[in-house]
């Protein structure tokens, strides 16, 4: 049956299609833990990238080191996907979503 979908396919295909993004909301950029960088790097790209002071970057890479993940940024798509290449650029494992 050629061109015929699986319904596992079609759910996922569907689910897709109802995912429709709200351009009013902020966009956000997580980093997430990982077991290579050391946590006065990550301080020093927070404080680096995000222009933090030594207190909130450090604040936040104890989130990522204790809970696996801190949000970082937050703005529009198109800046957090820029956040978020150049948190790639340093090495960092980092994302992009909007939030529900």
């Amino acid at each position: 049956m050629a061109g015929t979908l699986t319904p596992q396919r079609e759910a996922t295909e569907q689910a897709d299609a109802d995912v429709v993004a709200d351009p009013d909301r902020p966009w956000i950029t997580i980093v997430w833990n990982d077991p290579i960088n050391l946590m006065s790097y990550v301080t020093h790209v927070f404080m680096t990238v995000f222009g933090y002071e030594k207190p909130k970057a450090e604040k936040l890479m104890l989130d990522v080191h204790h809970r696996g993940r801190a949000v970082v940024s937050s703005g529009t798509r198109e800046r957090m996907e820029l956040d978020v290449s150049t948190l790639h650029g340093y090495g960092l494992w980092a994302t992009l979503e909007q939030p529900t």
